[in-house]
C-alpha cells in the first residue's frame, strides 16, 4: 500500500480548499465545472472546462444580478457547448483572454475586480462574439421560468384570463 506522503500532486481535499479560497468558479477534472459553493455543476460536451468557466463569468459581468445564482447563468450559456459553435466560441474567448493579457492579467478569469473585467468587455463589445453572447443572454437568462419570481414577474397572464382580473387595477396608492 502506498503511503499518502509518497503520492504526487494534490489530494481532493487540497484541491477543493484551494479552489474555494481562490474564489470564483473552479474546474475539477476533464469536462466538468463546479461553482465555488458547489451549489451547481455542469458537464461539458464540446467546450473546455476553463472556457465554460470564462463564459459563465462573462455572462455574469454582462448582466450582473447579485441575487441570481450561477446556475442560472450556466443554463443561459449552455447553448454554446455544442460542436457546431466550439471553434467560434473558443476563438472569442481567446480574444477576451488576449485583451486581459494586454492589461497585465493571465486570463479573464484572473481579474479579481468586476470593474476591471467590465473594462476588458468594453474593449471587445463591438466584436461579433460579444454581440452574439450578449444577445443570447437576453433570452437565455431571462426566459428561464425559475428566475421570473426572483425579479417579481408572475409570468404570462393570458392563460389565466389576463391581467385585468389578476391585480392590474389594484392601485391602493391613489
Amino acid at each position: 500500500m502506498t503511503d499518502v506522503k509518497d503520492r504526487k500532486g494534490m489530494t481532493r481535499r487540497e484541491l477543493l480548499s484551494r479552489s474555494v479560497a481562490a474564489g470564483g468558479a473552479f474546474v475539477i477534472g476533464a469536462g466538468f465545472v463546479a461553482g465555488k459553493d458547489a451549489a451547481w455543476a455542469t458537464e461539458m460536451n464540446a467546450l473546455k472546462p476553463q472556457s465554460m468557466a470564462t463564459l459563465i463569468q462573462m455572462a455574469r459581468d454582462i448582466y450582473p444580478h447579485d441575487h441570481l445564482a450561477d446556475e442560472y447563468y450556466v443554463i443561459a450559456v449552455k447553448g454554446y457547448d455544442v460542436p457546431d459553435m466550439v471553434d467560434e466560441t473558443e476563438a472569442g474567448l481567446r480574444m477576451l483572454d488576449d485583451a486581459a493579457r494586454g492589461k497585465g492579467y493571465g486570463s479573464y478569469l484572473d481579474i479579481g475586480w468586476e470593474r476591471d473585467r467590465v473594462d476588458i468587455l468594453r474593449q471587445i463589445e463591438d466584436s461579433a462574439f460579444f454581440q452574439k453572447v450578449r444577445g443570447g443572454l437576453v433570452t437565455g437568462l431571462y426566459n428561464q421560468k425559475a428566475v421570473w419570481p426572483l425579479f417579481g414577474y408572475e409570468g404570462e397572464s393570458f392563460s389565466q384570463g389576463g391581467y385585468i382580473d389578476r391585480g392590474f387595477n389594484d392601485i391602493n396608492w391613489l
